[in-house]
């Protein structure tokens, strides 16, 4: 039998007050970052504000999930090729209410919540109307205290990033992901194993039934990151999947000895 005495959520809400959202601050830059006020840059102190942020956001998320469970909630699922949530920072600082606590308790340490938000990236997770909708409506059901999942892909790439440089557009990479992003949370444990090309055949089992088997396949593992979407000012939030994709574990040695044994031809020659 477990001792394990259950404090659930609710019990340990962090404080909401200015002296809350201060202190917070000032922990998640110092032990989430390893960053002092002589050495953070705007950037760290954005991470560090996103973080004081996100961990009330956290405390609601799990207290949400056990109550949909417990009550045994149907849930929706919004599958979406993109999901444009844009900047979340203003977006969850709104929701939980917090706008001006936070605002306030920057202030106390010389920095502008104005200048803070302009750190964060735009999620280049989508182009114009469909992805815009999709998180419009992750929103309205976070808010309107719907059960529901979004499920889309996190691509590393936007769109693509612009400048007008003697009349012309020059396109560069839009690499929102360069510098992190403090509100997703990495679900290794989920990660799962797509198959590419291969072969198919069929064969017997020990008990004489015909099964099909898929062979020599490449493999992409798809890893999960979710991200809580809160409501507003409502105490719920709802959860956004998204999947990467990164190689597989296994190590195709005869790629490696085919690129020595080119390498070694050329040398020679």
């Amino acid at each position: 039998m477990s001792h394990k005495k259950d404090f659930g959520p609710s019990t340990i809400f962090k404080d909401m007050t200015k002296k809350g959202m201060l202190l917070s601050f000032i922990a998640s830059r110092e032990y989430s970052l390893g960053k002092d006020r002589y050495t953070a840059t705007m950037h760290d102190d954005f991470f560090a504000t996103s973080i004081a942020v996100r961990d009330r956001l956290v405390e609601r998320w799990i207290e949400t999930q056990q109550r949909y469970h417990n009550e045994n909630r149907k849930r929706v699922y919004y599958f979406s090729m993109e999901f444009l949530i844009g900047r979340l920072l203003g977006n969850n600082l709104m929701n939980l209410g917090i706008w001006k606590e936070t605002e306030e308790a920057l202030k106390e340490v010389s920095l502008e919540l104005s200048q803070i938000r302009e750190c964060e990236a735009d999620a280049g997770l989508g182009n114009a109307g469909l992805g815009r909708l999709a998180a419009c409506y992750l929103d309205s059901m976070a808010t309107l205290g719907v059960p529901a999942h979004g499920y889309g892909i996190r691509y590393e790439y936007g769109i693509f990033n612009q400048k007008i440089i003697n009349g012309a557009q020059i396109e560069f990479p839009d690499e929102w992901l360069s510098k992190g992003n403090p509100w997703e949370f990495q679900r290794p444990e989920y990660a799962v194993k797509v198959h590419f090309y291969g072969r198919a055949y069929l064969d017997k089992d020990e008990n004489g039934v015909l099964c099909a088997h898929w062979t020599d396949t490449d493999d992409v593992v798809a890893m999960p990151y979710d991200m809580p979407i809160s409501g507003y000012k409502n105490d719920i939030v709802n959860t956004l999947r998204l999947w990467s994709a990164r190689s597989s574990e296994e190590f195709d040695l005869s790629y490696f000895k085919t690129e020595i044994t080119s390498a070694q031809y050329m040398i020679k020659c």
